[in-house]
């Protein structure tokens, strides 16, 4: 329902500031990162992971010997057929690592992808549901007096505010996420080398959880979304029979505080997803 009321007005604007983010955010987490932005980034992030490459390859070699120091007794040990093919094996796997991080990163992204997608399709979702003013309310702005507007004005000046204030976290907080995705594309290189020696295999294990973890926040952030689209679609019930700026109080205030729920569980959504996974 439009209206000329500067009240009504503020907060419309501050609910299509907070719908246009979600839908931002919806669009962004179902975009591959070869895609986002028209793919510029991507071509950048690979083409620092192919310069990487040669230093990985070189600390591949470093820490293999390092490896093989620490982890035989005498060079006696190395000379055994069962131990020099374990050790082998162990260099191959490891520069298949590094020379294929950029395809098994991509593949791993792609599987959460298809964990996201197969959650917005159990859920029924293909968009989020906009947050609108009930025409209750805007009946009940529109009828109240000058003097009596001048509380309403606060009331929303520091709703509108606020909704607006958590319409960016939560963008950037998205926004970041994509942002580590090519981080740790670019430089996958470098921790992927320790693979090489068993002593410094744990960063590539850790890199690798991060990564993975990284990838499932979009997860996280899909359910948050969809379980405030349900919110969104039953908003706060208004008495009619309140005062005008008891309705806004209450609408706004419980409408926030959902908002802020929402806005918490994304940027929480690494560390959900660290505690589940244990990653």
């Amino acid at each position: 329902m439009d209206s000329d009321n500067w009240i009504v007005q503020n907060l419309q604007n501050a609910l299509n500031t907070w719908n246009e983010k979600l839908a931002e955010i919806w669009a962004i987490i179902t975009q591959s990162p070869k895609e986002f932005k028209g793919g510029g980034i991507w071509d950048v992030v690979t083409q620092i992971n192919g310069a990487l490459m040669a230093i990985g390859l070189a600390l591949l070699v470093l820490f293999f010997v390092v490896g093989v120091m620490k982890t035989c007794g005498s060079f006696a040990e190395v000379k055994r057929p069962e131990h020099a093919f374990k050790i082998f094996i162990r260099f191959i796997l490891a520069k298949a690592v590094v020379t294929y991080g950029m395809e098994l990163m991509v593949a791993l992204f792609e599987i959460t992808q298809g964990i996201v997608s197969t959650i917005m399709n159990a859920a029924g979702f293909g968009a989020a549901t906009d947050t609108v003013l009930p025409n209750e309310m805007i009946q009940a702005i529109e009828d109240v007096g000058f003097f009596d507007s001048i509380p309403l004005w606060a009331v929303t000046l520091i709703g509108g505010l606020f909704i607006t204030i958590l319409s960016f976290v939560m963008i950037l907080s998205v926004y970041g996420r994509f942002f580590r995705l090519y981080l740790y594309t670019a430089i996958a290189p470098v921790p992927l080398s320790s693979f090489a020696g068993e002593p410094t295999q744990n960063v590539g294990k850790s890199f690798l959880k991060s990564y993975t973890a990284v990838c499932l926040e979009g997860a996280i952030v899909v359910l948050s979304c969809i379980i405030f689209s349900f919110f969104a679609a039953s908003p706060p019930v208004v008495d009619t029979d309140a005062a005008a700026v008891t309705q806004v109080w209450s609408y706004v205030g419980e409408l926030v505080f959902n908002m802020l729920v929402l806005v918490g569980a994304v940027k929480m959504s690494d560390r959900v997803v660290r505690e589940m996974m244990g990653l």
